[in-house]
């Protein structure tokens, strides 16, 4: 099952409430945080929104 490894890596201090409830939506709420979240088209949509501000790298989870 391939995963999305996503960082933050800029902060959300003074960016519109949009970006920062994407933000809130995906688990990431402290700078350098990471969270692994399925590769699904909802989940790329919320990482194209705040791309600025992420790292993202591809990864295969064993099941």
């Amino acid at each position: 099952m391939k995963q999305l490894k996503i960082e933050l890596v800029k902060s959300s201090i003074g960016r519109p409430g949009a970006q920062r409830k994407v933000l809130q939506g995906m688990g990431l709420g402290k700078m350098h945080k990471t969270v692994y979240l399925k590769d699904t088209p909802e989940i790329r949509g919320m990482v194209n929104k705040v791309s600025h501000l992420v790292s993202v790298e591809e990864c295969e989870m064993d099941a």
